[in-house]
């Protein structure tokens, strides 16, 4: 049986822990962000009687159909979109996400654009870059990074906050890591969503303000 009270507290302690001993020990604490997509209800039961507020979703529905109910009773929670968004989601999105960190082309940006207004849920947008430009995974390519950004603020007048990435998962994820810290430092961005489980303390040490963690937290997920 899995022992998520303890798991939470762990990982709590070594974000802090690692986050002190780094370079950007002066910064903000990183967020965790606990990814709850297709996990058992009682397990995300048991992380919020813990205390978590974030959480992270891959899919619309079925972060809606998970949170709706719960949000009635835990209104300080905010919860992230951190999988890939359809255009024809985007309105819902929009008003259920308070953070969506997967922008990752131009059709979805200019979609976004089209419902964005100051009612809106979604205060606050990443970038999401394919920091490895592998051909299955969705992102900017970095060499267009730069562009796209000033294009989604400038033109598009989207409140870009941040950049996230999923490094190549045969690679040495630290170079990953520095490079989106290097786009967003010239960018003048100041969240950087990267670093999962298998990597987190990598990604802490290259200045992440947030990590989105799944199995190391709840344990394995059924099927």
């Amino acid at each position: 049986m899995e022992n998520i009270k303890k798991n939470y507290e762990l990982i709590l302690t070594k974000i802090n822990d690692i986050h002190k001993s780094s370079s950007f020990s002066k910064q903000k604490l990183p967020k965790l962000v606990a990814v709850s997509k297709k996990q058992e209800d009682y397990r995300v039961d048991k992380i919020l009687a813990c205390g978590q507020k974030i959480f992270g979703e891959n899919r619309v529905q079925e972060a809606i159909s998970r949170w709706k109910k719960r949000l009635e009773t835990n209104i300080d929670l905010e919860l992230r979109l951190i999988g890939p968004l359809q255009t024809n989601k985007v309105k819902q999105s929009l008003n259920f996400f308070n953070v969506i960190e997967t922008i990752d082309r131009e059709k979805i940006a200019i979609e976004i654009s089209k419902k964005f207004h100051n009612k809106v849920k979604t205060k606050s947008f990443y970038i999401q870059v394919n920091t490895g430009n592998e051909p299955q995974k969705s992102g900017i390519d970095p060499l267009q990074a730069d562009t796209f950004i000033s294009y989604c603020i400038k033109d598009l007048n989207l409140p870009i906050t941040g950049l996230m990435c999923i490094p190549p998962i045969h690679e040495e994820p630290s170079m990953h890591f520095l490079l989106l810290q290097k786009i967003a430092f010239r960018n003048n961005l100041s969240e950087l969503s990267m670093g999962m489980s298998s990597d987190y303390e990598d990604a802490i040490k290259f200045g992440a303000t947030s990590i989105r963690i799944g199995s190391l937290l709840f344990g394995k997920r059924k099927g």
